[in-house]
């Protein structure tokens, strides 16, 4: 028999928390192991237990989901992320989607999105939920619109991609270079190969354009 799968739940609503018990409880393969009301909380207990799911409310107090999950990318650590939202806010959604985290669902459809998602997480697919098909295609939309705009950011490798959209964060090269574990001095050199596709002129030409692209860079990355 294989060993369960040890999801956390975290979210400031005790009745909200325990509806996501009811809903997880039919799947033997899933066993909660951790439960948290803030996002102190909730950071603390994934470090200590290690689950491989971690479901987490984007409005805690302390830390939010977004916060927590920034944290646990940062560390590198094998959790899978679904965050939870009562909003159908693009920024909000803009800024997961960014931050790389692959489950999004919407609170109201959690009873019917959530099994899911955690599936295709753990598979390292990203899931968000039905209702936000229209904040997705809109996303797609402009990705291609900038696209036709700046046709030059197809001859970007990976790596640059990867940069510009660091760059878009507001991270020095130092940052970005212990980010994607490579010399700052190596991150200068892509800086400077970026200006140079795009045609990017002056010192801060390069910020400018990333952070007025922010959300369009992020998806392609």
């Amino acid at each position: 028999m294989k060993t369960p799968i040890a999801v956390l739940i975290a979210d400031d609503h005790p009745i909200f928390r325990a509806g996501l018990q009811e809903v997880l409880a039919p799947d033997a393969s899933l066993k909660i192991v951790g439960q948290a009301g803030d996002g102190a909380a909730a950071w603390r207990l994934i470090q200590e237990l290690q689950p491989r799911v971690a479901i987490l409310d984007l409005d805690m107090p302390g830390l939010s989901g977004l916060e927590v999950a920034r944290k646990v990318l940062a560390a590198k650590l094998p959790v899978a992320l679904v965050v939870l939202t009562m909003y159908k806010e693009a920024r909000i959604f803009e800024e997961a989607i960014e931050a790389g985290i692959l489950g999004y669902v919407l609170k109201e459809s959690a009873v019917h999105d959530l099994l899911g998602c955690i599936q295709s997480v753990l598979a390292g697919q990203a899931f968000i939920s039905p209702a936000l098909s229209s904040l997705l295609l809109d996303r797609k939309a402009r990705t291609r619109s900038l696209l036709e705009a700046k046709p030059e950011l197809q001859t970007l490798t990976p790596t640059e991609r990867r940069i510009l959209s660091l760059v878009a964060e507001n991270l020095t090269s130092k940052e970005i270079a212990e980010r994607v574990q490579i010399s700052a001095h190596t991150v200068e050199n892509h800086r400077a190969n970026i200006c140079r596709k795009l045609n990017l002129q002056g010192s801060h030409s390069l910020l400018k354009f990333a952070f007025d692209h922010k959300p369009r860079l992020t998806s392609e990355t």
